[in-house]
């Protein structure tokens, strides 16, 4: 167990590396920039975009650009935004962590409704209520993140049920922990359950698969021949080698935290790294997007290293080998 973290940390230096180099490329390869769109401000003179050029060294050839913002990237210093006039550290930390509360409250909402309906109606299976339950999940997957934000932002304004945008509405001074807390969370239920709505249909017919195909192995009908009491058939020898690919999932859907949350960030108005991302994209500010690819591939890479941790610590088979 300790080399397979150590190897996959190992191999992180070299990939996020290679990542940041190809991307600077590209985006300073690109037609236009952030000081192309100032340059058609009559107030702005040539003489201060130039100025504004050497103080964010972008004067220099792009490999030595690269260069030096890969040197002040190892001391996490990830330069400072255009559009913003912070620095893309203190930008990210704020807009990081909402993300990945709303991606914690997603993930664990959708995984304790799918995984224990996936188990019922793979046990039941050809029943009614595996029926009603898959065309459920169909339904889940067919509609997208969007459009679900869409409908949950519409009722929401209809009925003012739960708050719409932002993270608090509580600004006194002396509120409580809870009751900041308790803000935080009904601001944080609209883009939250949208995800989970979103999330849950697939995770479902995933499990549900993996089960039915687990439970219908030999050692399984074994088990069942051997007299073994039903529970112990279902969670001990079925369920436990199902949920090994589930894992992988799990690890790939921790990687995807800021490309899936985009959308329905920026439809419910909550202020996380997928609405910073597309900001940063558009006004084409080169250190918040360079910033950003990095925190992604870096939640990439250690995403799929909590699943591979997660399958050895399940599987024996996984660390024998």
């Amino acid at each position: 167990m300790k080399k397979l973290v150590l190897k996959r940390l190992l191999q992180l230096i070299p990939m996020l590396i290679g990542m940041s180099f190809v991307s600077f490329i590209i985006i300073q390869s690109s037609p236009g920039d952030y000081f192309a769109q100032m340059k058609m401000n009559p107030e702005i003179s040539p003489e201060t975009i130039e100025s504004m050029k050497v103080n964010f060294g972008l004067d220099r050839p792009i490999l030595v650009q690269y260069l030096l913002w890969l040197k002040n990237m190892c001391k996490l210093d990830f330069g400072v935004s255009f559009a913003y006039h912070i620095p893309v550290r203190t930008l990210i930390k704020f807009r990081l962590k909402n993300t990945i509360c709303l991606a914690i409250f997603s993930l664990v909402i959708s995984w304790v409704i799918a995984l224990p309906l996936a188990v019922f109606a793979g046990y039941r299976e050809g029943t009614f209520i595996d029926k009603i339950f898959s065309m459920l999940a169909y339904l889940s997957i067919s509609l997208p993140s969007f459009f679900v934000a869409l409908l949950f932002v519409y009722f929401i304004s209809k009925t003012n049920l739960l708050p719409l945008g932002g993270t608090r509405s509580i600004f006194e001074v002396d509120a409580s922990s809870f009751a900041l807390f308790k803000d935080y969370m009904e601001h944080l239920l609209v883009p939250g359950l949208v995800l989970c709505l979103v999330n849950v249909g697939g995770l479902f017919r995933l499990m549900k698969n993996n089960f039915i195909e687990t439970f219908n192995t030999p050692y399984v009908l074994a088990a069942w021949a051997r007299g073994v009491p039903r529970n112990s058939v279902i969670f001990k020898h079925a369920l436990r080698n199902a949920l090994n690919p589930m894992f992988t999932i799990l690890g790939m859907e921790i990687g995807g935290i800021l490309n899936g949350a985009a959308l329905t960030e920026i439809i419910c108005g909550w202020p996380g790294m997928g609405s910073l991302i597309l900001e940063a994209v558009l006004s084409h500010d080169l250190y918040l997007v360079m910033g950003s690819l990095v925190i992604s591939g870096f939640l990439l890479i250690v995403g799929n290293l909590i699943g591979d941790i997660l399958i050895a610590f399940f599987d024996p088979r996984i660390r024998i080998s």
